[in-house]
């Protein structure tokens, strides 16, 4: 199979979708890799690193996109990528189609079978090409927290440990998943005090028996986040529900009651975010406020750690895209089951049913897209 890979175009974004290791790996099963100049520039990778792997290399995204019967990004193709995608070709990419209406549209009109990350499962219930990503962002959540909760940034100018004699931090997590965990990590790592909310009481047991009593572990209910939010010094939103819009957590009239200089980080803010008045932002402008409250919604926030997370999510995708390209995809996903739950538009049909619904657009099972 002829694989692409264009260089990341959304806003410092300079992760890629292959690395060098990984190109050299899909050589060796018999396929061709085209990069595009410069893909790897931002973690590190030369051109001549591509070529010593095996790869060749084009002068521009079009010819990638022109050459590839499959195409392996990181971050959801921008409106000009798009424009290139063509009937029969492969997007093997994160999406996050359930707020974005113009992207959906646009990849059904394409005609190509486009796979997102995010939705593809594990045979334990998880979803293990977000994982890492969302490790990623978990552990930036706090920094990025810590760092506006600074005078000098607009924040209250607490520190987030605390010192002898004086309070830290108080640090709530709305969700107990990926995120949550690796952000509690972080956090406490750091001194804060830390309460976790979440509906699922195995997690929040879970969560207990990991971190212990330096942990609070609450149960996710409306007056239990408004409680906690409203005391709070900084609050991470970490909530998933997969293909789907987040939900909204926490109303413009609770953030109307925070803390002036208190600090929001919406990691869910792919999905749509779990504040009100949460919108997104970059990594070049990545805070606004609403009411005094600090809001950081920066859309990839793993862009900003290239060299770790397009590693990671390396080590992730590399086993998909190498079933993809030795099968076929239509082999690969009828024999992998979680896979299959990766595709989300084919052939001009939505194939997830959260984005459908989201949509308002037909539903068609994935399978019988596939056999159609």
């Amino acid at each position: 199979m002829q694989i692409g890979v264009p260089k990341e175009i959304k806003v410092r974004e300079y992760r890629v979708g292959l690395v060098p290791a990984s190109v050299r790996e899909l050589v060796a099963h018999g396929h061709q890799v085209v990069v595009e100049t410069q893909a790897g520039a931002g973690i590190g990778m030369t051109d001549e690193a591509y070529v010593a792997a095996g790869a060749t290399i084009a002068g521009t995204a079009a010819e990638v996109f022109d050459e590839a019967e499959m195409i392996v990004k990181v971050k959801e193709p921008q409106a000009a990528e798009r424009r290139m995608l063509r009937p029969g070709q492969v997007l093997f990419t994160y999406l996050h189609l359930a707020p974005d209406p113009d992207q959906t549209r646009d990849l059904v009109d394409s005609g190509a079978s486009c796979i997102a990350y995010e939705t593809v499962t594990s045979s334990t219930g998880g979803l293990p090409l977000l994982a890492p990503m969302s490790e990623v962002a978990g552990r930036m959540s706090i920094q990025a927290g810590a760092y506006f909760l600074e005078k000098a940034h607009g924040g209250l100018g607490v520190l987030l440990g605390g010192v002898p004699g004086v309070d830290p931090a108080k640090v709530v997590v709305l969700g107990g998943g990926v995120v949550g965990t690796h952000a509690i990590h972080i956090a406490l790592g750091m001194g804060a005090d830390v309460w976790v909310l979440d509906r699922n009481v195995d997690q929040l047991r879970r969560l207990w028996q990991q971190f212990d009593r330096p942990l609070n572990t609450v149960y996710s209910t409306r007056d239990a986040v408004e409680r906690h939010v409203v005391s709070a010094d900084l609050v991470i939103g970490s909530v998933l529900i997969p293909g789907a819009a987040a939900p909204k957590l926490v109303s413009a009239e609770l953030v109307r009651q925070m803390q002036p200089g208190s600090v929001v980080v919406d990691v869910a803010i792919d999905q749509g975010g779990c504040f009100e008045t949460s919108h997104p932002t970059t990594h070049d402008d990545p805070v606004y406020t609403v009411d005094d409250v600090i809001h950081y919604c920066v859309a990839n926030m793993p862009g900003g750690v290239p060299k770790t997370s397009a590693q990671a999510l390396n080590n992730a995708t590399l086993p998909f895209v190498i079933a993809l390209a030795d099968k076929g995809y239509k082999q690969a996903l009828a024999d992998d089951p979680h896979l299959l739950n990766g595709l989300n538009v084919h052939a001009g049909k939505v194939t997830f049913k959260a984005v459908a619904e989201e949509m308002g657009l037909p539903f068609v099972d994935a399978a019988t897209a596939l056999a159609g």
